[in-house]
């Protein structure tokens, strides 16, 4: 299961399931400390009416899951045909407070008036293995707190008509014991009472009205996350004695505000220029870090998360917003990079979005000989974003206090790592995390960073350095023909211990990619010629569904494998790019239309779809996907 909706402020971050359900809940970082049992269960919406109960998740309701169009709200609706109700959802993050704040409209559909009852289930695992967390009911302030050491949530809510809140709680052992869990008790329309537990715990809370035939009624329900039980308290006591209408128009108003603080949207793709934006920047945590994805649903079939930094999709995520005036998130991405960086000038795989080092799957040692466990590229990126960024922003004194500290280190870093015997930058792992080697894209971002990097040291004076680092770039470009065979980019190639080079033929969408995008070949290049004609040949529209495979005999999450691949919302908006700058203008298109298609209903964007059924595959949403969505449409529109 995906999320099609996420919602973030920073440093709060939630994702709602297709069921709208509570599934992901991060904090106080974007990405990290999952405190959620999203591995086994999400929180869980019940209804009772007419003595018959239902979970909103059974089966038996018809659910829309989307947001709104201009901002980080949801607009869910839930209808039991059963039970004649309906419910609709506006869910937010403070943004002002570290709160989950579930807007809850009730509307009964009959013309009688019913005792109608919701249940509103939370079940978090604080601790690593869901083990000595407490719940426990707080009578003084009315509320439900779940905590473990310095993280404390908040369970409460109010009727938005008056000051009554929930009636009823319980509270109990989840997942230990072989306890099914406290939601259970909701069944029946009636909840136990019980105070505390500790252990795996979860909880529910009842809110009953009495609903007039075709009336409704608001239910305002939150989550407060905090370090402690008296920060917590105390905006909890703040939303009693406020109308939570006022916390939702914020919000709304805070977004807008952020819109209207970059360049404007045109009117044909909007929605979907929009929705990218807010998907991209909900994965922006305040401090700097850019995740690759908050949803964690991965987790049930792989060994990690996207919950990461990777700085090569911090990159692309933040280009589109440098594109459309937003640069304060950037500006905090690359103090976050320079802080990060080691101190020889290179950036590793991956990391935490609290600075320190991610999981890696890359050796430091390559055929016996020690090798640096790094992809070249992502150092390259960064600079390269730099350089962007500085074109748009003309913001001399930001790149002033960059140069020494980040660029200084990595241009030299990257002028350094190259071979004698080819020229060409030294073998790193590829953009797509799996193979060693000297590869075409790398090289040409190497190229674009040396070269971004030779200007910005023209702007701050510094001549020699820039002279250095040109000679390096231009040292590098008269090569590039090794990594070319029947006139077309490869892969790229390891240089052997022996001396000789072993190349990789594949043909991969980031060889046409790099080539054009960053090493600046002219598009009538004999050489980028040959490369569109061979990724047309062999990675586009090789399935039923269509689209672009990323290169030839992908297997990941290859269920299908009658197929070289599957197709990728990034490599088949690439090639819409490619088609757009060399002014095929129907195939770009087209290529676009084909992306629109594949969209959940909210708008988020898969990594990759089912061959055959085109059916989301990956993380959802991938936040590069929706980076490349936006560059696609504003490439499209400048024509």
């Amino acid at each position: 299961m995906g999320r099609p909706v996420v919602l973030s402020n920073g440093q709060l971050f939630v994702g709602l399931d297709e069921s709208g359900l509570v599934h992901d809940f991060y904090y106080p970082y974007v990405g990290l400390e999952n405190l959620t049992n999203a591995r086994s269960i999400q929180h869980k919406i019940g209804v009772w009416v007419d003595n018959t109960f239902s979970w909103t998740d059974d089966g038996s309701w018809e659910i829309t899951v989307d947001f709104e169009v201009d901002a980080l709200i949801s607009d869910i609706t839930m209808h039991s045909a059963n039970l004649d109700i309906s419910l609709h959802l506006q869910d937010f993050i403070d943004n002002e407070n570290n709160s989950l704040i579930r807007h809850i409209t009730i509307t009964n559909e009959q013309s009688r008036e019913r005792d109608v009852r919701l249940f509103m289930h939370q079940v978090f695992q604080i601790s690593r293995a869901g083990r000595a967390d407490t719940a426990l009911y707080v009578p003084d302030n009315h509320y439900i707190l779940d905590y473990k050491g310095r993280y404390c949530l908040l369970i409460a809510g109010k009727f938005a008509d008056s000051n009554e809140s929930f009636d009823q709680f319980a509270v109990g052992n989840y997942g230990i014991e072989g306890k099914a869990g406290t939601f259970s008790d909701a069944e029946d329309g009636e909840l136990s009472g019980n105070a505390v537990e500790h252990g795996g715990v979860d909880s529910v809370i009842r809110f009953q009205r009495h609903i007039r035939g075709g009336q409704s009624v608001i239910v305002n329900y939150w989550i407060i996350a905090a370090s402690s039980q008296s920060d917590a308290q105390d905006i909890h006591a703040d939303y009693q004695h406020k109308q939570m209408e006022d916390r939702l128009q914020n919000v709304r108003q805070y977004w807008q505000h952020w819109f209207k603080s970059g360049h404007p949207i045109n009117d044909q793709h909007r929605r979907d220029v929009q929705h990218s934006l807010l998907v991209i920047k909900a994965h922006c945590d305040e401090r700097g870090s850019v995740l690759a994805s908050g949803d964690s649903s991965i987790f049930n079939y792989g060994r990690d998360y996207y919950c990461y930094c990777w700085p090569r999709d911090a990159m692309y995520a933040l280009w589109p917003l440098i594109r459309l005036g937003h640069y304060k998130e950037t500006q905090t991405f690359l103090e976050f990079a320079r802080d990060t960086m080691h101190k020889d000038g290179y950036l590793m795989h991956k990391y935490q979005p609290d600075r320190a080092i991610g999981s890696t799957w890359h050796p430091l040692l390559h055929n016996r000989h020690k090798e640096l466990a790094i992809q070249e590229d992502e150092t390259a990126s960064v600079i390269y974003l730099l350089g962007v960024y500085y074109e748009a922003s003309h913001d001399k004194i930001f790149v002033e206090n960059l140069y020494h500290s980040f660029v200084v280190p990595c241009a030299n870093f990257m002028s350094r790592f190259i071979d004698d015997k080819t020229g060409l930058p030294h073998a790193s792992y590829d953009l797509w995390e799996e193979k060693f080697l000297t590869s075409t894209y790398s090289v040409c971002l190497v190229i674009a960073a040396l070269e971004t990097a030779s200007k910005l040291a023209a702007l701050v004076d510094q001549p020699d350095d820039g002279l250095r680092w040109k000679k390096a770039a231009d040292g590098i470009r008269e090569n590039l023909d090794m990594l070319c065979h029947d006139g077309a980019f490869i892969k790229g190639f390891l240089l052997k211990e022996d001396g000789e080079l072993e190349y990789d033929n594949t043909m991969d969408i980031s060889n046409l990619y790099g080539a054009y995008m960053f090493a600046h070949l002219k598009l009538d290049d004999p050489r980028i010629v040959a490369t569109a004609q061979a990724v047309e040949e062999r990675l586009a529209n090789t399935t039923p569904d269509g689209g672009v495979i990323r290169y030839e005999h992908d297997n990941y999450f290859l269920t299908k494998h009658q197929y070289s691949g599957n197709p990728w919302i990034v490599t088949t908006l690439w090639l819409a790019q490619y088609y757009q700058v060399t002014q095929q203008y129907d195939k770009a298109a087209q290529l676009l239309d084909w992306a629109i298609s594949h969209e959940l209903p909210s708008g988020v964007l898969s990594e990759q779809f089912d061959p055959e059924d085109g059916s989301p595959l990956g993380v959802t949403p991938l936040v590069w996907s929706h980076a490349e969505m936006v560059n696609t449409i504003l490439d499209i529109e400048k024509q």
